[in-house]
């Protein structure tokens, strides 16, 4: 059924503008038997039509209430905490109203970090545990920088974490 809104523009569109029936349907998006019904018919609203009472309405106020205190909490969770074995039947139109009623979620603060080619590069140092070296056992390290811009990694082994093998790996990279 479309809205009141719709009904009275299709037939404004008929009887004002004498537009034909498929200008009209293609014009407002609807199909051409939903213009030519609007058209035939003589009253917006028909009569009889009801809204129907929902399997839902007994437990509506508990799922808001539910979802306000755990706003993660999922459909079938809900239908397990209300224990109606009739609700089990109902599937989708369940899940469609609590995700109707479900809060929206927060949005988290983040800050999107643009910088210029060279610009940025953060660097760090990764322990890969010890490595025997002739007779004795060194420290392996590894230096890795990655470039900010395109996103293009280096990395070099190392056998100690000094200031003179932290500076070689910037010149290397």
């Amino acid at each position: 059924m479309i809205p009141p809104e719709l009904h009275a523009q299709i037939r404004r569109f008929v009887y004002a503008e004498h537009w034909r029936l498929n200008t009209i349907a293609t014009q407002l998006g609807v199909h051409h038997d939903t213009v030519r019904r609007a058209v035939e018919s003589e009253r917006f609203v028909r009569h009889g039509a009801q809204i129907r009472p929902s399997a839902l309405d007994p437990y509506k106020a508990f799922i808001t209430a539910t979802l306000e205190q755990y706003p993660r909490l999922r459909a079938t969770r809900l239908w397990a905490m209300v224990r109606d074995p009739g609700l089990f039947r109902l599937g989708h139109p369940g899940q469609r109203y609590v995700r109707t009623v479900r809060p929206a979620a927060r949005a988290e603060a983040s800050l999107r970090l643009d910088t210029l080619a060279g610009e940025q590069a953060p660097v760090d140092w990764g322990n890969f545990g010890p490595l025997r070296v002739g007779s004795t056992t060194r420290v392996l390290s590894c230096f890795a920088l990655v470039l900010s811009w395109s996103r293009g990694c280096y990395a070099r082994f190392a056998l100690d974490q000094t200031l003179e093998s932290f500076l070689r790996g910037h010149v290397e990279a």
